[in-house]
């Protein structure tokens, strides 16, 4: 029980890699508020639903002040929901490109924005910010996925130095997952996804389940010495 009385918060966790990071953490005795729009695709006793836009940034106070109302303090914090609104560059519309930025990069700062503070009174956290190998190494047809998820990488070490300048042990960390078979993919040609495979060393597709376990791992106490890190869950993509 690695998890065990911790308040964990992830976003994106109604299904997905999202919905993979709750379970596992609730399995490992987490409380699991999954942070979502749409209804959760599974059952799990240690996990609720709060329906949240992350970008609207009255509703994350309310959310941030209703759970801190419940349970008091806020353990561990998985900045998961994203959204892809892809296009070339000379194609691409000021609503692909807000919209992505909305969502993938202010979404992450408008929990954080309360909950680091709050993880430094309370004298501890783990906040797990999802980006992407895109964000390393860019890809064509996702400007602005692309800047949204190398901008966490940079929140992830700007925050990592600004909630432990005082001493006290919060911890930020990224995870930057390669292609992960959840339901977008599942909708990709069998031919494209060969590709995808043959990109990376270990010649296959990555699980969620497999993403769950390195946020589990840095979301614990066996992470303790490990912060202001990416660490690139891609099985040895080469883009």
């Amino acid at each position: 029980m690695k998890l065990k009385d911790k308040i964990a918060v992830v976003t994106g966790g109604a299904q997905g890699i999202g919905e993979e990071i709750a379970k596992a953490f609730a399995k490992e005795g987490a409380k699991v508020i999954a942070v979502d729009m749409g209804d959760l695709k599974y059952e799990e006793k240690n996990v609720e639903l709060y329906k949240l836009n992350v970008t609207d940034v009255d509703g994350c106070k309310k959310f941030y002040d209703d759970i801190i109302e419940k349970y008091g303090k806020i353990d561990i914090l998985v900045n998961n929901a994203g959204i892809t609104r892809d296009s070339m560059t000379r194609k691409m519309t000021d609503s692909q490109w807000n919209q992505v930025i909305d969502v993938n990069l202010k979404g992450v700062f408008n929990l954080v924005r309360y909950v680091g503070p709050q993880m430094e009174k309370v004298g501890g956290g783990s906040i797990i910010n999802i980006s992407s190998v895109v964000g390393v190494f860019g890809n064509i047809g996702q400007a602005n996925y692309s800047a949204t998820k190398a901008g966490i990488i940079g929140l992830t070490k700007t925050w990592a130095k600004e909630f432990a300048r005082k001493g006290v042990p919060v911890r930020v960390n990224a995870i930057a997952p390669g292609y992960v078979m959840t339901d977008i993919l599942k909708t990709v040609p069998q031919d494209l996804l060969d590709k995808f495979a043959s990109m990376t060393m270990l010649k296959r597709l990555g699980q969620p389940e497999e993403i769950a376990k390195v946020a589990l791992f840095l979301a614990s106490e066996d992470a303790s010495f490990i912060t202001g890190q990416t660490i690139q869950a891609d099985g040895g993509m080469r883009l």
